[in-house]
């Protein structure tokens, strides 16, 4: 008898259960045990994998995704991705409005996936007609049999990780973590992981990572919405310049800003001492973890599980290029990165 082929059906089968790794030599100087949740495994190489095939799935079991459907949505680039991925292997057409402060990497990747994709300007108000916000809404009345996803109001972008990413780390850590770390952008990770976390243990401390330029931190501490904490920033999916329905701001305890230029050299950083190859959000998160323990938020007892959402090969026109580094002004002489030379043989 022949043996069995070991195959999985397709490539959707492959989402969730990311491994959770020890980071040891960029937290040698910090009090605590630290691990990330390396979203990257995904086959989509981010979190956002999870969110796309839970929604979808949800809206075909409604009956509102049927065949011929088109499913619009809003992304800084992770979530097209994962929506053109599950859209391929269902066949519906994907339309995405995207922020014109995302890579060019990422909207080549996304146009590589068959989808059809509009560039919108990042830094304008959330109501005015051409951000990607108000773009996606219209594209979704003109087009006939669509569904707009909407992540940044979908309750069910919560529930994706309450019943994935929360019950894996609970599971992965025996429920010995202390605190909990991720960034928040539409909200949905921190939120949904964050639910799950403090209904097994509500002493586990959860700390949202937010962007200088960003309304979410204050928001969080005043419950009112100040615009004038608003200005340009060059973080990808992390930070808002609005409320999203998506965050529940009950399960998080506290929000810690960092900036573009610290998260930028943290990310390359973590590629040099950990070989973990990140994106900007996982920098982002990183620095926020060595800012914690400046402020003495862990002891030597504190199991610290952060998120790191994507891969860096979708920032290499950005943080992984010394060019765009140094326009931003983030290399120079009072930068600590030290960048390698190529060496040409000839």
């Amino acid at each position: 008898m022949a043996n069995k082929i070991k195959a999985y059906n397709n490539i959707l089968e492959l989402v969730g259960n990311t491994p959770l790794v020890k980071l040891n030599r960029i937290t040698e100087n910090l009090t605590g045990n630290f691990y990330a949740k390396d979203e990257s495994f995904n086959p989509d190489h981010s979190s956002k994998d999870r969110i796309a095939i839970h929604i979808i799935e949800e809206a075909e079991r409604k009956g509102i995704l049927t065949e011929g459907s088109t499913i619009i949505e809003t992304t800084s680039g992770n979530t097209g991705f994962s929506i053109a991925m599950v859209s391929i292997i269902k066949g519906y057409d994907c339309i995405l409005a995207v922020s014109s402060k995302s890579s060019k990497d990422k909207i080549d990747m996304l146009r590589s996936m068959g989808a059809k994709v509009y560039v919108c300007p990042a830094h304008v108000g959330a109501d005015d007609p051409r951000s990607y916000y108000q773009v996606a809404k219209r594209l979704h009345e003109e087009t006939k049999g669509s569904i707009y996803i909407n992540q940044y109001f979908n309750e069910l972008n919560m529930d994706a990780h309450y019943n994935s990413t929360g019950p894996e780390i609970w599971e992965q850590t025996g429920g010995q973590i202390t605190h909990f770390v991720a960034c928040s952008g539409t909200g949905g990770t921190i939120s949904g992981t964050a639910k799950y976390l403090k209904e097994q243990n509500p002493n586990i401390k959860v700390i949202g990572v937010d962007a200088f330029g960003s309304v979410l931190k204050k928001y969080h501490e005043t419950r009112e919405f100040d615009a004038n904490e608003i200005y340009p920033y060059r973080i990808e999916g992390l930070g808002k310049n609005l409320i999203p329905g998506a965050t529940d701001f009950d399960v998080i305890d506290e929000f810690i800003k960092v900036s573009d230029e610290e998260s930028a050299h943290t990310a390359r950083e973590i590629s040099k001492t950990e070989g973990i190859f990140v994106g900007y959000t996982s920098g982002a998160v990183m620095q926020a973890l060595k800012q914690l323990a400046e402020l003495n938020n862990f002891d030597k007892n504190s199991n610290v599980v952060a998120i790191f959402p994507d891969h860096g090969s979708r920032y290499m026109s950005k943080i992984y290029s010394d060019q765009w580094m140094e326009d931003q002004g983030f290399l120079g002489t009072n930068s600590v990165e030290e960048t390698q030379e190529i060496q040409f043989i000839k």
